[in-house]
């Protein structure tokens, strides 16, 4: 990050001094103006100020948190509004540059006021606004007894995130309004620490499905992101998680599977350590989850990180039909509407949000149910998502 930094500074303040034309042509007040500037200087300075906040401290998480939406709220109004004034450059260029035209600026001035209201809507609002969203997948093997067989999968919960007891009451209301005969939920019940689970699991003990509730552990789980005083208080800490997923109500696989009976036909629910490309530590054995599974079952995955799916799950030597991950979160950032789909999260993550098929195996990516460092979510909303399994003939 530290080396990014004069990077950072120069892209941002070359965005300001672009957008800042259109500003002044239509803001005369002297005072605004000024105010324009020293906001995004104690802004910079923010940031490089908490690069030197110790690592991990509250202190650091809570300025990461401020920065972050403040940065959100500057920037991306900013970044919408500036292809309008690129525009009227390139037709200025070809007669003459003459001044700007008024109401382009104010163009470009009330689609940033848009954006800006539309990133409050999510800084404020959109970290509980959850979104059920539903698929439905074809298999020609599925067994008949399971034809309709319904999943309510969530996943990244950050439970050390939440604050508003009736948001995230309203999210679990939902889940159980869905009825799904199982409820899966695919890691990162916490950001670090066990206990920030206390307050929350008499309502996550409430949530029923006919079948039952499984979870698997996701990377941030394990504790790995904080300096602990002993090994053996990290050791402590993720026994703990392990027992407070018993508490709620939920089976734990770890590189484990169980049968999910109706009658005398029945599929195999399999759960794997987290495993994830580049940093993210590879603790899950999907050959150890799989011994003991014929061949010829129909399997369903929980692996926290997609990235396992194209790492191991689609060259696996059994058929795993279909894998349910989160991890992502969608960077709680993007743009879902009229077919389009963007986030920048995309980048770095092939999978990254919705379903996906390859090798005749599918691949569903969870939004996330929580939030983690921005607390709040900006056009990627958090989800509920509800899998219908059919078989086809």
């Amino acid at each position: 990050m530290a080396k990014r930094l004069p990077l950072i500074i120069l892209l941002w303040l070359g965005t300001d001094f672009y957008f800042y034309q259109a500003v002044q042509i239509v803001i005369k007040s002297g005072a605004f103006l000024w105010g324009y500037w020293l906001f995004d200087l104690l802004l910079i300075g923010g940031i490089v100020g908490a690069i030197f906040v110790p690592r991990g401290s509250r202190t650091q998480q809570t300025l990461i948190t401020w920065l972050m939406a403040l940065m959100l709220l500057d920037f991306i109004p900013r970044l919408f509004s500036l292809p309008i004034l690129l525009v009227e450059d390139i037709t200025r260029l070809f007669c003459g540059f003459p001044a700007r035209a008024f109401w382009v600026s104010e163009l470009a001035l009330g689609t940033a006021v848009f954006f800006f209201l539309f990133v409050l809507f999510g800084i404020t609002r959109g970290r509980h606004f959850y979104r059920v969203r539903r698929e439905t997948i074809y298999f020609p093997d599925l067994p008949e007894a399971f034809d309709g067989f319904t999943i309510t999968q969530i996943t990244d919960v950050h439970s050390g995130s939440f604050t508003n007891v009736s948001g995230v009451r309203k999210g679990l209301d939902l889940v159980n309004a869905q009825h799904s005969d199982v409820i899966l939920f695919t890691g990162d019940l916490v950001n670090n620490r066990a206990e920030e689970m206390d307050r929350w699991m008499a309502d996550f003990a409430l949530l029923k499905a006919r079948m039952g509730k499984f979870s698997v552990l996701g990377n941030h789980d394990y504790g790995d992101y904080l300096q602990w005083e002993t090994p053996e208080a990290k050791r402590a800490n993720l026994d703990r998680l392990k027992q407070i997923h018993t508490e709620i109500g939920f089976r734990l696989l770890l590189d484990e599977a169980v049968t999910l009976r109706k009658g005398d036909q029945s599929i195999t629910l399999l759960g794997v350590e987290n495993w994830g490309k580049g940093g993210f530590h590879r603790y899950g054995d999907l050959k150890k989850a799989t011994s003991g599974v014929p061949d010829d079952g129909f399997k369903i995955l929980m692996s926290h990180d997609p990235s396992h799916w194209e790492g191991v799950t689609l060259d696996h030597h059994q058929h795993i039909h279909l894998t349910l991950s989160g991890h992502t979160h969608g960077m709680q950032f993007g743009i879902e509407l009229f077919g389009l789909k963007w986030s920048p999260i995309k980048y770095v993550y092939k999978q990254w949000a919705g379903l996906y098929r390859e090798k005749g195996r599918f691949l569903y990516v969870n939004r996330g149910f929580g939030f983690l460092g921005l607390k709040g979510r900006i056009g990627m909303w958090p989800e509920v998502a509800v899998i219908t399994l059919k078989r086809k003939s």
